[in-house]
């Protein structure tokens, strides 16, 4: 029967899990020595066990399927805490294996003690501690079948002597959860939705990340009510794409006239969608639609309530549903949407490769023309999430990853890891800022160390962009938020992995190109520019503040590529008077 820790890595084989992210240590040695004899299991080493958390969740995000992180006890678990939350508020299934100091030991104030089944219970639907042999394999499967079926974190601590001893019995078999299934909306919930959708006159579409697989279904809707579709970030790659009903996106990030669909519909309908910023929404006229009733209603009140999963409630009510004949609310808000985009774009596209420092925008942008079509980008939290949510054109194939619930620093490089080993033959591009690199900058020897072929492209502005950002809109000076001028391509130079600096705005396609195109890991450090969006275009320092406080709109409002090309052509669709 072997021992415990051989039975862990078992149960963690019959679940599929190819890779543990961690730190090798101590407590921890059993279970690592255990995956160092198993065929088909892999130890990732990384330099913290944060960034072993956020690959995990990164690999979670994409496969749909299990991954798993591990720390030993005291400072190596709870170092996994960051990329625990960022998994647990994205809703995909990571398992943190969680050693502890010996079981004799716990509760004398023993070196290194915590207790994580404490430590962990807000960042993870299932948290317990293993203390005797007799609880295993069946702990592992209830802790794997709870992250599958919850979509979430689960936490499942053990005493490090514990792993190394003998197996209470056999270890057995088991079959996890591989397909859930659909929420399906309760008849007379669709009966009112119906009814609902069929008397508004100006009815606004709001999606988020629930949509993933209900586009069709979405446009579909769309053309049936002459509804405009906004989106949150998380939304926007699934929805913003073939798209002729796009108003934009909502929230602090937000562009076009999404904001002027939400408030001047009869009804709104969310769909998908956690969207966290409820001084955005217009706060009446709502109807939500979410397959996890547990969000019905907890950011707007709602007139009605659905529980399902999106598609199926489409697919159910659709049939019940009214063609709606009049334009008039969609065809404004289309050429709303046009003429926003145009207003703000003209500031960020002349003589933008002549202007030093660098724009930022301008990198994202090319960045976008030159990377692959199933590219994945993970994004770091920050000004970076800007530049994701203006230039990265979504098409259906492509990912963008972030952690854009939790909103932790530094996760884009860590996020890169996970998704590269779950994809090698795929294209990964981190968009790193200055700050999120030089916080986990440790993970660049992670990423030497595998020879993973990530693309990496600082956005070096020298400083805390964002909060520079909120200091502004806040009304406090800037201060304390300088980086420093760092060279990160020779960092990155002298521990092997290729790089190169580019303070010029005439070189960046060229070195861009060349980065995407080299085989192994590539650093791109670009100098760029530290005041941009720092003060909107046609938006004065005073009218800043107010603008945020009053959270009626966006904050910035600065170009947004390729996504004025698509409300041009949305508007050659607007019948003319």
């Amino acid at each position: 029967m072997g021992s415990v820790a051989e039975q862990m890595v078992e149960v963690l084989r019959q679940a599929g899990v190819e890779r543990v992210y961690g730190v090798v240590g101590d407590s921890l040695n059993p279970v690592v020595d255990a995956i160092r004899r198993a065929p088909d299991v892999h130890w990732v080493h990384v330099r913290n066990e944060e960034a072993g958390a956020f690959a995990a969740a990164a690999e979670a995000e994409l496969t749909g399927r299990l991954a798993v992180c591990a720390g030993s006890c005291g400072p190596g678990n709870t170092h996994l805490i960051q990329g625990l939350y960022d998994a647990q508020r994205s809703g995909v299934p990571v398992l943190a294996l969680a050693s502890h100091i010996p079981s004799g030991q716990i509760g004398t104030g023993f070196f290194q003690e915590t207790h994580p089944d404490r430590v962990f219970t807000d960042c993870s639907g299932f948290c317990e501690l293993a203390g005797a042999p007799a609880q295993f394999p069946r702990l592992m499967r209830v802790a794997i079948q709870h992250a599958i079926g919850a979509r979430g974190v689960s936490v499942l601590a053990f005493p490090g002597d514990v792993a190394a001893l003998p197996a209470a019995g056999p270890t057995g078999s088991g079959h996890f959860l591989d397909e859930q299934a659909v929420a399906a909306p309760p008849w007379s919930q669709v009966q009112a939705l119906a009814a609902a959708l069929n008397s508004a006159d100006r009815v606004t579409l709001f999606c988020g990340a629930g949509v993933r697989d209900a586009h069709a279904g979405v446009m579909e809707l769309a053309g049936k009510l002459n509804s405009p579709i906004g989106h949150s970030l998380r939304g926007k790659e699934w929805i913003q794409y073939d798209n002729p009903y796009d108003v934009g996106m909502s929230g602090l990030l937000g562009y076009g006239a999404c904001h002027e669909a939400l408030h001047e519909a009869d009804l709104v309908l969310l769909l998908g969608t956690d969207f966290p910023y409820d001084t955005f929404l217009p706060q009446g006229r709502t109807i939500q639609v979410d397959h996890d009733a547990t969000r019905l209603g907890r950011r707007t009140p709602l007139e009605l309530a659905v529980h399902g999963d999106v598609s199926a409630t489409l697919r159910a009510v659709m049939p019940l549903l009214e063609q709606k004949q009049d334009r008039r609310f969609l065809d404004g808000l289309l050429a709303k949407h046009c003429k926003a985009l145009e207003d703000v774009v003209g500031a960020y596209t002349r003589n933008i490769e002549k202007q030093v420092p660098i724009h930022p925008e301008y990198v994202a942008a090319v960045l976008d023309e030159l990377a692959t079509d199933d590219a994945v980008f993970t994004v770091d939290t920050g000004m970076c999430n800007v530049w994701a949510a203006r230039y990265l054109t979504p098409n259906g194939r492509r990912r963008v990853i972030g952690s854009f619930l939790h909103g932790s620093m530094a996760n884009a490089l860590p996020h890169a890891i996970g998704a590269q080993l779950a994809f090698p033959g795929r294209q990964v591009v981190s968009m790193s800022g200055d700050g999120g690199l030089g916080m986990l900058l440790g993970e660049l020897l992670t990423v030497a160390k595998h020879r993973l072929p990530v693309k990496i492209v600082v956005f070096n502005n020298g400083a805390l962009g964002m909060i520079k950002l909120e200091m502004l809109v806040s009304g406090y000076p800037e201060w304390e938020i300088d980086n420093g001028d760092v060279d990160y391509a020779a960092i990155a130079r002298a521990i092997g992995i290729q790089a190169k600096r580019v303070t010029e705005p005439a070189r960046v396609r060229e070195v861009l190109a060349e980065a995407l195109e080299r085989p192994g890991p590539v650093l791109v450090d670009v100098v760029t520019d530290p005041n941009a969006l720092s003060i909107p275009p046609r938006i004065t320092a005073a009218q800043v503040k107010g603008f945020a406080l009053a959270a009626g709109r966006t904050v910035l409002s600065g170009g947004v590529g390729k996504m004025v090309d698509l409300a041009r052509s949305n508007l050659r669709n607007v019948p003319r008077p």
